[in-house]
C-alpha cells in the first residue's frame, strides 16, 4: 500500500471503473480529470491532518497508509467534483443526481474509514526516487531496460517503487545507485524488458552506498515490484461531521 504522501492515490483508469461515462462526461463538458484527482487528495490531506490534529502525540501525515477505504474515499470524492462542474455548467439534472449520488458514497467512505481507523506504518518510507541508471561492463543482451527500485527499512518493510527508468544497452550492461532519506536501510532493484515485465533482480536486498551493475542474464522469476507498506497498526481517530 502506498502513503498518502507518496502521490497520486488512484488513477483516472480506476475512477472509470467506478463509472464508466466518466470519460465522456469530463470530455463534453472540458473537465480535468487530473487536475480534479489532485485537488480531491489535497482535500483529503487537510482533512485528514485535521483528524490527526484532535489527539494527543498524533502519527506524522507522511506515516498515514492508503488503504482501501481511504482510497474509496479519495474516488468517490473526486467523482463527485468532476459531477459537480458538469453541473453547474449545463444545469442538467442527470449530472445533479450523480453529484448527489457519489457525495452519499463519500460520506459512506468516510464513515468506513473512521470505523476501521486510519492505517499508520511505524517507520514510514516513503516511494524511492526515480534511479538513473549508467551504462556499466557487461554482456547484457542488446534492447531497452526499464528499472524502478524501492527503498527498505530497518524492519525490512519495503516502500513504493519508483517510476520506472529506461536504458538502452548495446555490448554493456547497466549499473544503479540511490540516495536515500536516513530512515532506509536498504533497497531492491527491479528491472525488465518492458515496465510491466520488472521483477526483482538482487537475492540480498542492497545497503545504503551500494551500487548495483545488472548481471548478464536479466532474472525473470523474481517478484514484481510493490505498491508500498501495510499498516502497522490501525489508529482510532475521533469522528467528525463531514461537510454537507
Amino acid at each position: 500500500m502506498a502513503l498518502l504522501t507518496d502521490g497520486a492515490i488512484a488513477s483516472i483508469e480506476e475512477l472509470s471503473g467506478h463509472d464508466t461515462q466518466l470519460l465522456n462526461v469530463a470530455t463534453v463538458e472540458g473537465i480535468d480529470v487530473t487536475r480534479k484527482l489532485a485537488l480531491a487528495q489535497e482535500e483529503l490531506c487537510v482533512e485528514v491532518a485535521g483528524l490527526l490534529g484532535r489527539l494527543n502525540a498524533p502519527p506524522a501525515i507522511h506515516q498515514v497508509v492508503v488503504t482501501p477505504p481511504l482510497k474509496l474515499w479519495h474516488i468517490f470524492r473526486t467523482l463527485e467534483m468532476v459531477y459537480r462542474d458538469a453541473y453547474n455548467s449545463q444545469l442538467n439534472d442527470r449530472y445533479a443526481g450523480k453529484r448527489d449520488e457519489y457525495h452519499e458514497m463519500v460520506k459512506w467512505a468516510y464513515d468506513q474509514v473512521i470505523r476501521g481507523g486510519l492505517g499508520i506504518a511505524a517507520d514510514a518510507v516513503e516511494r524511492a526516487a526515480t534511479p538513473a541508471p549508467q551504462a556499466s561492463a557487461g554482456g547484457l543482451a542488446e534492447g531497452v531496460y526499464f528499472v524502478a527500485i524501492a527503498w527498505t527499512n530497518a524492519a525490512g518493510e519495503e516502500g513504493g517503487s519508483s517510476a520506472p527508468a529506461m536504458i538502452g544497452v548495446s555490448s554493456s550492461s547497466f549499473a544503479v545507485q540511490t540516495a536515500a532519506p536516513p530512515n532506509v536501510k536498504g533497497w531492491n532493484v527491479y528491472s525488465g524488458t518492458s515496465p510491466a515485465a520488472m521483477t526483482m533482480q538482487n537475492e540480498l536486498t542492497l545497503g545504503p552506498g551500494q551500487t548495483w551493475v545488472q548481471p548478464d542474464t536479466l532474472t525473470t522469476t523474481g517478484r514484481p515490484a510493490g505498491s508500498g507498506q501495510a499498516p502497522t497498526y490501525r489508529l482510532a481517530v475521533p469522528r467528525t461531521i463531514q461537510r454537507g
